[in-house]
């Protein structure tokens, strides 16, 4: 079962990951997501929300789902997933995860210039639910009824979130390590 629920959140996991990787690419879109707009004197979102994240994240994401679409005529992936792939849109199904995985980091930044946090300094907890925040508003009450299961793929989301964050220390991708 945590096999399955690691399988359904890996087009997340990858669309969370795209904008960091993308930091040095697609410099056309090195545009931020709120228009360098403000609210009540303070930025709406911040210069770290682009549309190059979000552009990035949608890709990784459709990407990753279509390898999904692929997988799912064997057995073996077919009897993994939570969704039935061969009735699921593959550009749909994966632009609704990057965008939902982009709109909850972008909720995450909103509320932290809220609370006068600077861009890029960390929220503890609201920082490592934002992504899985996403789908639950997007996507989860489309593909998934359980309570149960959105339950265990929001634990899911945080261990990994931990997990992949001090790996990337380790791997010098990133220079905090929670």
């Amino acid at each position: 079962m945590i096999i399955d629920l690691i399988y359904f959140l890996l087009p997340a996991a990858v669309a969370n990951m795209m904008p960091v990787f993308a930091r040095k690419k697609m410099e056309y879109l090195n545009y931020p997501l709120d228009f360098g707009r403000s609210y009540n004197g303070k930025r709406i979102l911040g210069d770290n929300k682009t549309f190059r994240g979000l552009v990035a994240a949608i890709l990784g994401s459709v990407i990753t789902v279509y390898i999904q679409v692929i997988l799912y005529d064997f057995k073996f992936f077919r009897d993994l997933s939570l969704v039935d792939y061969s009735q699921t849109g593959f550009l749909w199904f994966g632009f609704l995860i990057g965008f939902a995985v982009i709109f909850g980091d972008a909720l995450a930044s909103f509320i932290k210039r809220r609370l006068n946090y600077s861009p890029g300094k960390s929220l503890i907890f609201v920082d490592q639910i934002n992504g899985i925040i996403g789908l639950c508003i997007f996507v989860l009450p489309f593909y998934l009824d359980s309570i149960k299961i959105i339950s265990s793929l929001v634990f899911i989301w945080l261990l990994g979130h931990f997990i992949l964050k001090y790996l990337g220390y380790l791997l010098k991708l990133d220079n905090k390590a929670i």
